[in-house]
């Protein structure tokens, strides 16, 4: 992607758009010269750092202002029209793109998607005094769209309403209907649709979250590598209700009208919460999990399990860990915040011994009977906070990170500090903490060797990273 200079224009003639002091209502023309961590076209007007919905580098954009920030110079636009087109911008494939929210970049091509995600994380190195850090090229993904394994609906809709599938637009709590989705793996919107006639029929209604009425209120859709489907339906009933007969009803038509389907559970999440699961699951109909396949390892996910929603770019993941790992059959592997246990499964064969630490006692479970379906003796999981569990250890040859957004809290890094491992494998969510616990490493004698980003969601501004680390 290049980067084109930002260039402030003289102030137009009245009834033009105006360029000083612009507030919430005022259309503005700018050129913007870089993409925001959201996907937003970023221009300069006058000292002002305005962020532009749908704009691109090197776009001269006319757009509205609806947010202008009390403490700091900057805003936020949408965008009007466009006087100057990248070369790079694309249309769109999906029907819901734009009010949609989720695939915010669908309108820029993909091989610039990826230049800019190794920018991204180069920025962000550079940020933290780390700019000497190698970064390569951005790992693509080998299917930019229906990709996702995974389908998070909202359930809307009213008596003398069409239900809706769909996802809240963004900073609302209107629902866009996602037919047509371009990005989930095609089974799960064949699903979505033959599911819409059924809810009404077996006499389920959407969970109205303004009167805290109805009963469903999303439906989450998992496919995995053979095809097979797990549906889960979140109801807001109370964790000790009676029984759901009309979601058995409903289950059962589910799967009867689609063979793919091989199990549907409840969800029950009675709290006005923005999450969208709770504690409690219970079978309905079929299966109460997928197996899943990631490389040579086999996965048992649980339905409300985390696990990557790009299984192609996961392997290759898998696969570039094994390879830094360098494993001769005589290691301590600790692989902390290890989930259903997909990388520490993987490192198991070609090591002495592995220990697994997760915190969520799912996760644990689910990575226990993977590990026992793989027949992977030398792994064992342990239920904990990290750094805590970490403390109990004594050493370890190769430690791998794999943190959530937030990064690794410093208790953790100096726990592992402290076991001394020659190698550290990080793998990365989000390059702004995975540069802040770079740097924090570097002051204890460990040297990022390099960093590869990897493209887990395209069309979306998220970017993974695996740093290669050593003592």
């Amino acid at each position: 992607m290049r980067y084109i200079p930002l260039v402030r224009k003289p102030r137009p003639a009245s009834g033009g758009p105006s360029l000083r002091s612009p507030k919430h209502g005022d259309t503005v023309e700018v050129r913007c010269a870089d993409l925001d961590d959201e996907g937003a076209g970023i221009g300069e007007l006058d000292g002002l750092r305005l962020h532009v919905a749908g704009a691109l580098p090197g776009e001269t954009a006319t757009a509205r202002v609806v947010h202008r920030s009390p403490h700091r110079p900057e805003a936020w636009a949408e965008l009007v029209t466009l006087s100057a087109r990248s070369p790079e911008r694309v249309d769109p494939v999906c029907p819901a793109y734009g009010p949609c929210g989720g695939c915010v970049l669908q309108h820029l091509q993909y091989e610039a998607q990826r230049t800019w995600k190794r920018t991204r994380v180069g920025a962000a190195l550079a940020a933290s005094g780390l700019g000497d850090i190698p970064v390569a090229a951005c790992v693509a993904a080998p299917r930019p769209l229906g990709y996702r394994n995974r389908s998070k609906l909202v359930c809307a809709g009213g008596p003398d309403e069409v239900l809706v599938l769909g996802a809240f637009k963004p900073r609302t709590h209107e629902v866009v209907d996602l037919a047509g989705c371009r990005v989930a793996e095609p089974p799960l919107d064949d699903v979505r649709a033959a599911l819409l006639p059924l809810v009404g029929a077996a006499g389920v209604t959407p969970y109205d979250e303004r009167l805290a009425t109805g009963t469903l209120r999303h439906v989450v859709l998992r496919v995995n590598s053979g095809g097979e489907v797990l549906c889960v339906f979140v109801t807001a009933h109370a964790p000790d209700a009676p029984p759901w007969e009309a979601g058995v009803a409903l289950a059962e038509r589910l799967m009867a009208a689609r063979g793919d389907v091989v199990g549907c559970v409840e969800n029950r999440n009675p709290g006005r919460t923005n999450a969208i699961f709770g504690p409690t699951t219970l079978p309905l109909a079929g299966r109460q999990w997928l197996d899943e396949t990631v490389g040579g390892v086999t996965l048992r996910l649980s339905p409300t399990a985390f696990f990557q929603v790009n299984r192609d770019v996961a392997t290759l993941l898998y696969a570039d860990v094994l390879a830094a790992a360098g494993l001769t059959g005589t290691e301590r592997v600790v692989d902390c915040y290890s989930g259903v246990g997909g990388l520490a499964l993987t490192l198991a064969p070609r090591a002495a011994e592995v220990i697994g630490i997760e915190e969520h006692p799912g996760a644990v479970a689910d990575a226990r009977a993977s590990a026992q379906h793989n027949h992977a003796t030398r792994a064992r999981f342990v239920e904990g906070d990290a750094a805590a569990r970490l403390a109990e250890l004594d050493v370890a040859d190769v430690v791998v990170l794999n943190p959530p957004r937030r990064g690794c809290d410093p208790e953790v890094l100096a726990e592992v500090v402290r076991l001394a491992p020659r190698l550290i494998l990080y793998v990365s969510c989000a390059p702004d903490t995975l540069a802040r616990d770079l740097a924090a490493l570097a002051t204890k004698g460990y040297r990022t060797r390099a960093v590869r980003p990897y493209d887990m969601l395209p069309q979306t501004p998220h970017v993974e990273a695996l740093a290669v680390i050593t003592r």
